[in-house]
């Protein structure tokens, strides 16, 4: 965890920039520097779901009847952590969309002829004010897809969630 706290101190954008500047710009180096900058999140939430789980009755139950730790991980641990990864992935997924669109803003994303949205709006800059239309297209397509990505990551965190099932049912109940 330490490692990741390295990680989770400098910014994301401003580590993924460094990485893709030093590695060029492609396709799989955007891919590389997002996935290197966006580890640590996922690492902590496992780290901190696996901790939570450690000291419950039917993990402590399983274990004393002499399951191997292999069964008690894929079994009983993976299962019940597996919410809240879906639930970061899909949060998640709206930052990685705007770190890219920032790297392919700055030239470091994909080279052409490769579509990418932030380079888009970098080459719409030249035609502002007259057209904006050209800026406007791709803008609206990222803020659509993020604003997606993060409405479903809060209806799956309703959905997944049992702490909110639980109120909800005593509240209806």
């Amino acid at each position: 965890m330490r490692v990741s706290d390295i990680f989770l101190a400098v910014p994301q954008v401003v580590l993924a920039i460094a990485i893709a500047q030093t590695l060029g710009p492609s396709l799989p180096n955007v891919i590389l520097a997002l996935s290197a900058t966006y580890w640590p999140w996922f690492a902590r939430v496992v780290y901190a779901e696996t901790r939570a789980l450690q000291k419950e009755v039917f993990v402590e139950s399983t274990a004393a009847l002499g399951a191997s730790p292999f069964r008690l991980v894929a079994l009983h641990v993976l299962p019940n952590i597996a919410s809240p990864i879906i639930v970061r992935t899909s949060i998640g997924m709206g930052f990685t969309i705007l770190t890219a669109a920032a790297l392919g803003f700055l030239g470091l994303g994909p080279p052409p002829p490769t579509p990418e949205w932030g380079r888009t709006i970098a080459e719409s800059r030249e035609f502002l004010p007259d057209a904006w239309w050209y800026a406007a297209a791709p803008g609206l397509a990222i803020f659509l897809t993020v604003m997606g990505f993060n409405l479903l990551g809060d209806g799956l965190r309703d959905v997944l969630d049992p702490r909110i099932r639980r109120a909800r049912s005593g509240r209806d109940g």
